[in-house]
């Protein structure tokens, strides 16, 4: 079947969401530097990040398919939480959600035909976590490369009391929003593909 996109990004989980909604996609993972610019704001931050990926896609791999990348972000009191550095950081993040309430947000590049740009924003409201409880989490392995330092899909989600807004854009792909940029460049999720999906 054709392949109807390249996904810049290594990230298995959108990979897994591309694939919920039947998309034909070559994923080729792109490598830029991810540190915000001082006093860059959270929504800034996500759109440069997402337009930038797309954009090296593109000039790493070709413009002869559309270029999907995507940047998500975690936003408390207006602080970026990326991917912890390390465990401390890690348990200072996970310290810092717990019993709060705050942001997610994804921002989705596309380039074909042109260029579209859509951001998500949910809000995500976590219990009071105890300190053995971060600890063992994080000696799960899996706050280790997710921004803010959890999985809502995983073991995290435990800690979730509520959302509002969009769970597959706190994942990291909302597919509402990427299936509205897929279909101004003529990819219809709707239409049956049979999945062939590899790796550059």
């Amino acid at each position: 079947m054709t392949t109807q996109l390249i996904l810049a990004s290594a990230s298995p989980r959108r990979r897994e969401l591309l694939d919920q909604i039947c998309i034909n996609y070559h994923v080729c993972p792109v490598d830029i530097d991810e540190t915000p610019l001082p006093d860059e704001a959270p929504l800034a931050y996500v759109q440069r990040m997402a337009a930038e990926k797309s954009a090296a896609g593109v000039a790493q791999y070709g413009a002869q398919l559309p270029v999907l990348a995507a940047d998500t972000t975690v936003v408390l009191l207006g602080r970026i939480m990326g991917k912890p550095r390390d465990k401390d950081d890690a348990l200072e993040m996970l310290r810092s959600l717990s019993g709060n309430r705050h942001q997610v947000f994804t921002s989705v590049s596309l380039r074909g035909r042109q260029h579209g740009e859509a951001v998500s924003i949910t809000e995500v409201t976590f219990r009071c976590l105890t300190d053995a409880e971060i600890v063992a989490y994080w000696e799960s392995g899996e706050p280790q490369d997710k921004a803010g330092a959890y999985a809502i899909q995983g073991r995290g989600g435990v800690f979730v009391e509520s959302i509002t807004g969009s769970f597959s854009g706190v994942v990291g792909l909302p597919v509402f929003e990427t299936a509205q940029l897929l279909a101004q460049q003529g990819i219809n999720c709707f239409i049956s593909n049979r999945r062939n999906n590899f790796e550059i």
